[in-house]
């Protein structure tokens, strides 16, 4: 494409816009992994790639730090899959069509994968580098992080020598990140039972407009769920109207606030204004609660053919009722940190399929207890509903040490190069620091990363001039890790 090109920087927007041009969703990586691998044999440097498809490359000291600390860098190559509803892209075919607006790359309709591309431009660049002084690399691209730090999991750390640990996964310039929270997928699969569908008229109910954000760094922002919104909506419609459920979807992310979502219903003909006349109140409503946070809140609805089945009024009923009791957004705060969530839990995904209705929650949490207190009440409301529920991709916590030579380093060089302090935070998210704490020991770990927005929506932008600057500083922390 060549659409950044001449934005220069050690060729980081160039391996950027490489990345963009290789179709790499979770699960769906191996492209994006083979070509990490090419290039590191191209140059020849150790490599490993795993049946996983993580890769790791190394690449010995420059001159005069041959023999300093090694660095381990590590970055994930997957990325969120989201577009909007009117964009036609197949993110398993096509390239995304990246754009520049002002001092923003943006994707048109679609994510951007600037979460975590940028980290594996960063390292292939560096790797790229021949007039760039640094201690030995280990750089690490790992795969699945968006689903459940499944690369990360499966990872082996037996051949890594470093100790230090530099994530680059942090989303905003300055934030020097040292601690994160663990997470659970907590999956509902609610059995269906269908009838023949009574005459009536049929109508798609849309919830659109939404902002999304991320589940984890943007559910303080407490931005709605159209999912949950849904839920809230049915609920109501039960209230005045006997209607027939022939569906319900919405998101495409457990990790992603749901943004838009869809119930499909059967209404009597003389009901049909009545409908009208609720979706008309719940979206006045709901831009009334969220007038602060949501400004394009928009509820419409089509006649749609005529439905053959449709669910049972139990299963209908059951749905509303997991849409109306799930545990959605913060749980509880953090009493040791100000501003720091301590648990959540995210409605992400709400599927209905041939036997089953699919909702998949992301529950967050720093303290274990209370996670798990959250992903027990999750259990106890599917069984009540008849449901089975799963829970999938745990993943630990990392901890804040105030004795790390890594944050040591990174301040001394922040307040050198900008003259002034950087922000040490922790941040209600995961990142895959905790899992290689749990594979290395001894390891002293920070992270950091250029400014990017909204990532998980198809609003995501990568700050221009912020990468650029994250790349100078990154370039001064690797001049001072010098035995």
């Amino acid at each position: 494409m060549n659409v950044l090109s001449h934005l220069g920087c050690d060729k980081v927007f160039d391996y950027f816009e490489k990345i963009c041009d290789i179709p790499h969703g979770s699960f769906h990586e191996k492209a994006l992994s083979d070509y990490i691998v090419s290039f590191a044999k191209e140059r020849g440097l150790y490599c490993r790639q795993d049946n996983k498809m993580n890769v790791l490359i190394k690449k010995g000291g420059t001159a005069g730090y041959e023999s300093s600390p090694v660095l381990i860098m590590q970055g994930h190559i997957d990325m969120v899959c989201d577009k909007n509803e009117d964009t036609e892209h197949d993110f398993l075919t096509e390239p995304l069509e990246i754009y520049i607006d002002g001092d923003d790359i943006k994707a048109r309709g679609t994510t951007l994968g600037a979460d975590n591309g940028i980290a594996a431009a960063y390292m292939l660049a560096l790797l790229d580098a021949e007039d760039i002084a640094h201690p030995p690399l280990e750089c690490i691209f790992t795969v699945e992080e968006e689903i459940g730090m499944g690369g990360a999991t499966d990872f082996d750390a037996f051949d890594l020598e470093g100790k230090r640990f530099l994530n680059m996964d942090t989303e905003e310039e300055g934030h020097l990140m040292v601690s994160c929270c663990g997470g659970r997928r907590m999956r509902v699969y609610l059995p269906i039972e269908k009838e023949k569908k009574q005459a009536g008229t049929t109508l798609s109910v849309h919830i659109r407009g939404l902002k999304g954000g991320h589940s984890g760094s943007d559910i303080h922002l407490q931005r709605a769920s159209a999912n949950v919104l849904l839920g809230r909506f049915l609920f109501e419609l039960r209230e005045r109207v006997d209607f027939a459920l022939v569906s319900a979807n919405g998101g495409n992310m457990d990790n992603a606030i749901c943004r838009e979502a869809e119930a499909v219903v059967v209404v009597a003909p003389e009901q049909v204004q009545t409908v009208a006349a609720v979706i008309e109140e719940a979206e006045a409503m709901f831009r009334e609660e969220y007038k602060d946070r949501e400004s394009d809140i928009l509820m419409t609805a089509e006649q749609m053919p005529e439905a053959a089945e449709v669910l049972t009024t139990e299963t209908r009923d059951y749905v509303i009722a997991l849409l109306r009791l799930l545990p959605y957004g913060v749980q509880t705060m953090d009493t040791n940190m100000d501003g720091l969530v301590e648990t959540s839990s995210n409605i992400g995904i709400l599927k209905t399929n041939e036997d089953h209705i699919f909702i998949d929650n992301a529950v967050r949490g720093s303290m274990e207890s209370r996670k798990d207190a959250i992903c027990k009440k999750i259990e106890v409301l599917g069984s009540l509903c008849g449901a089975k529920v799963v829970g999938v991709h745990d993943y630990p916590g990392w901890q804040y040490n105030p004795n790390s030579e890594m944050l040591r380093i990174f301040k001394e060089v922040w307040v050198e190069k900008f003259g002034e302090e950087p922000k040490v935070v922790a941040i209600h998210a995961g990142l895959e620091c905790g899992l290689f704490y749990e594979k290395i020991e001894g390891l002293d770990a920070v992270s950091f990363g250029p400014t990017m927005k909204d990532i998980h929506t198809t609003e995501e932008v990568l700050s221009i001039s912020s990468t650029a600057r994250m790349w100078d500083y990154l370039v001064k922390v690797l001049e001072n890790i010098k035995a």
